[in-house]
């Protein structure tokens, strides 16, 4: 109950406060997450057919002062369903099944109001690509996974994801997560898998530049190291959002001959 009571705390005093009155985190997994009955034609591109109404945002209570959607996306295999499972129950699932769309909701207490986040999963590989954009409608932040062990993962963030993000939700926030950090130093996972690419931290950070995300955070779901910070920086890029960088007019930059 204790390692419960603590998942939620935001580790930064001056931006996010979390009550410490319980109970502190409710979490529900939604049996139906959304509906799959919508006219998928012409996913692949803008059309001039109104778009599908949003799902209802579920769980959101009167005492929640404030929902934020949050969806995690990336390559197949790097770990988002891991991720999600082991901060919202403490545990690492051992056996992989590709997830087509799978969501969770938790009430978490911030400086004394409820905000309910809604942690929404997706599936990463080719054949959902139709699909999988239905889960981005009312999006307040990504999480946006790559594998620290797979080269071909970090690759496609900005060859596959970053597009395909622009196009059905420009201007949401997003945050970069580097997974599985708990492999990228086992020597004998190397050996045992000779095509595998370590990503440094180094290669992470240059990636969030050249994307334009606001975070940049490595975590391993096995270990639990960072699971907490990733969904913090989730939340503070929606509540606390940073500043843009006002861009100087050619007038400002120019001299004044007197």
């Amino acid at each position: 109950m204790s390692q419960n009571r603590g998942r939620f705390e935001l580790a930064t005093r001056d931006e996010l406060l979390v009550s410490a009155s319980t109970p502190r985190v409710k979490v529900h997994q939604m049996a139906t997450p959304i509906s799959l009955a919508f006219d998928l034609q012409g996913q692949g591109s803008r059309s001039e057919a109104p778009p599908p109404p949003p799902p209802p945002r579920p769980f959101l209570t009167m005492s929640a002062s404030r929902f934020i959607k949050c969806v995690t996306v990336g390559d197949g295999a790097v770990g988002k369903t891991c991720l999600l499972i082991s901060y919202t129950s403490n545990t690492f699932p051992t056996d992989y099944v590709p997830t087509v769309f799978d969501n969770f909701s938790a009430n978490v207490v911030v400086n004394g109001s409820t905000v309910n986040l809604g942690l929404w999963d997706t599936a990463g590989q080719e054949d959902y690509n139709r699909l999988r954009p239905l889960s981005y409608r009312g999006a307040d932040v990504f999480i946006l996974a790559f594998s620290l062990i797979s080269k071909a993962s970090y690759e496609n963030v900005s060859k596959k994801w970053i597009p395909e993000l622009k196009h059905y939700a420009p201007g949401v926030p997003i945050v970069l997560v580097g997974t599985k950090l708990d492999l990228r130093d086992d020597k004998q996972f190397f050996i045992d898998h000779p095509g595998a690419v370590p990503i440094s931290t180094a290669q992470g950070e240059e990636l969030r530049k050249l994307i334009g995300a606001p975070a940049y955070i490595e975590c391993s779901s096995k270990t639990q190291q960072n699971v907490k910070g990733v969904f913090d920086a989730a939340i503070r890029v929606v509540l606390q959002p940073p500043k843009q960088k006002k861009k100087k007019s050619k007038a400002q930059k120019a001299c004044s001959i007197l």
